[in-house]
């Protein structure tokens, strides 16, 4: 399903009214309805507070007001604007109210007698700002916000919480802490970005009129994933098949003291449905690695004695991976050095091999973007904000905290100037492709905050990658199998309980979860 911002939700609008010729009148009307009929459908109270303002989002609170009121409900509506500053089609809506008799009040009433008021209504309805909020909500709106989520009663937000930004789910100043919204056409990005995704509650999304071919257009390039769309991404197993057809992957991971993010990569990779999975080990922790292996083989790679890898590694891997393997997995657990850098690059610039870069892979890049455009083969980036930061960190000066704020769009620009795939770990996970595509993760719970998930993901993704060879596909699969085996783990286990490899006992009932019917 297609995700937009304010700005191509109002080209949507725009362009149904002027060149499919259905009035503003009209979508005001429906949108109005469906939000009544919302009501009527999750709750059996009847007493209802309609917050409207001056724009369409308010003239929508006005329908919503007037439906309700015909039909026996209680309702009251406090405006936070003057009559005559509502915009047209709101004041349409309101002079249609003031005619069926509907209570509508200033907004300050609201605030001399709030007390009385709240008592009363048992339904608050959040009509105040819809997507175009552009700067932070102050004053007598800031307070009535504080006084309905200090009420506890149920809020129904239409379209989007007010004081929450459509485009990066900020909060712009206050905010509704809505129970439901309900939106028109398309969801919108602020409705899955943090902290957004926690003020909007359940969302439904309810078609009012607009084209299909205005909802599925190319132009919309962020996505959310669906379950019956990833479902048909996972890779067939042929009745008549072996180990060669599923894929080889190299994994090199783990260093002394971090020897579980390799098995964990591995085991992932091969639970995700690789054929052969080849671990390369530290020449000294070789011993480690061959009493722990199972399914998994090794390949010896040189280190300094420590445990760490030395630049010699690069020639073996470059070896294997033209002889043997059909891509890379690397990072996890190696370590950061000046040596780790030199592999890095070398295999960047000499592998024809896919490569999947996580951990300590990206952060011995060291902010080297240019170097991505110079790769001879596709790349699966997966940073969490922190490694992203430094990915990008040394001329840009982009912060932790402003990735968080923007990490769609931080995704698709990234991608599209190195050329990667990039899967930008966190809540939600953001996966973005040099065609400026993105898509939105809605799998994944706060019990997947442990160490060893990100090692999980990679070794998911690789596994995929080995099958499909197609890297949006493998990401995509990656992730939200990824979440999903998280989310199974979490009902299990509970969120405090888990741990990473929960996750990978949860993989083949992922599996199932998504299974097509054959």
């Amino acid at each position: 399903m297609k995700v937009v911002d304010a700005h191509e939700m109002r080209v949507i609008d725009k362009e149904t009214i002027e060149q499919y010729r259905i009035p503003s009148d009209v979508l005001m009307e429906r949108a109005g309805l469906a939000v009544a009929s919302k009501i009527k459908e999750l709750y059996s109270q009847k007493r209802v507070i309609v917050f409207s303002g001056s724009g369409n989002n308010g003239g929508d609170g006005l329908v919503v007001a007037r439906k309700l009121h015909n039909e026996g409900y209680n309702v009251k509506v406090f405006l936070a604007s003057k009559p005559e500053d509502l915009k047209a089609a709101a004041l349409l809506q309101y002079k249609a109210a003031i005619n069926f008799g509907v209570s509508i009040k200033p907004a300050k009433e609201f605030l001399a007698k709030k007390s009385s008021f709240i008592t009363q209504h048992s339904i608050i309805v959040d009509a105040l700002f819809g997507i175009g909020l552009s700067k932070n909500i102050a004053g007598i709106l800031s307070e009535i916000i504080r006084m309905i989520n200090k009420s506890k009663k149920p809020v129904i937000s239409v379209d989007i919480p007010s004081g929450i930004s459509s485009d990066n789910g900020q909060v712009m100043g206050e905010a509704v802490r809505a129970e439901y919204t309900v939106t028109f056409g398309l969801p919108k990005r602020g409705h899955f970005l943090c902290p957004g995704a926690e003020y909007t509650g359940k969302l439904f999304i309810e078609d009012i009129g607009f084209p299909e071919k205005l909802l599925e257009s190319e132009k919309l390039k962020v996505e959310l994933l669906e379950k019956n769309d990833v479902a048909a991404l996972i890779p067939e197993r042929h009745k008549y098949s072996h180990k060669g057809d599923y894929g080889h992957v190299l994994i090199v991971a783990g260093s002394r003291g971090k020897t579980g993010a390799a098995f964990m990569t591995a085991r992932a990779c091969l639970r995700t449905g690789a054929g052969l999975v080849t671990i390369g080990v530290p020449e000294s922790l070789a011993d480690v690695f061959q009493t722990r292996v199972t399914e998994e083989m090794t390949l010896v790679l040189p280190d300094k004695g420590n445990g760490t890898l030395t630049g010699k590694a690069s020639s073996i891997i470059l070896d294997f991976l033209k002889d043997k393997a059909d891509l890379l997995a690397i990072g996890p657990g190696i370590g950061v050095s000046a040596d780790t850098g030199k592999i890095m690059k070398t295999l960047l610039k000499d592998s024809t091999s896919p490569i999947v870069i996580d951990a300590d892979g990206i952060n011995s890049i060291k902010a080297e973007k240019d170097i991505f455009l110079k790769a001879k083969a596709p790349l699966i980036l997966t940073p969490h904000p922190g490694e992203m930061s430094r990915l990008i960190n040394k001329k840009s000066k982009i912060s932790i905290h402003e990735i968080e704020k923007d990490r769609i769009n931080t995704a698709i620009s990234f991608a599209k100037q190195t050329g990667t795939h990039l899967v930008l770990k966190g809540v939600p996970t953001v996966i973005a492709g040099p065609d400026g595509k993105a898509f939105i993760n809605p799998t994944g719970n706060p019990g997947m905050a442990t160490g060893g998930t990100g090692d999980v993901l990679t070794g998911m993704i690789s596994g995929f990658l080995s099958q499909t060879m197609d890297p949006l596909h493998a990401s995509v699969l990656g992730v939200y199998m990824h979440g999903l085996a998280g989310d199974i783990a979490s009902n299990e286990k509970g969120r405090h309980s888990m741990v990473a490899t929960d996750i990978i006992d949860k993989i083949p009932a992922a599996f199932f979860c998504l299974k097509r019917d054959e």
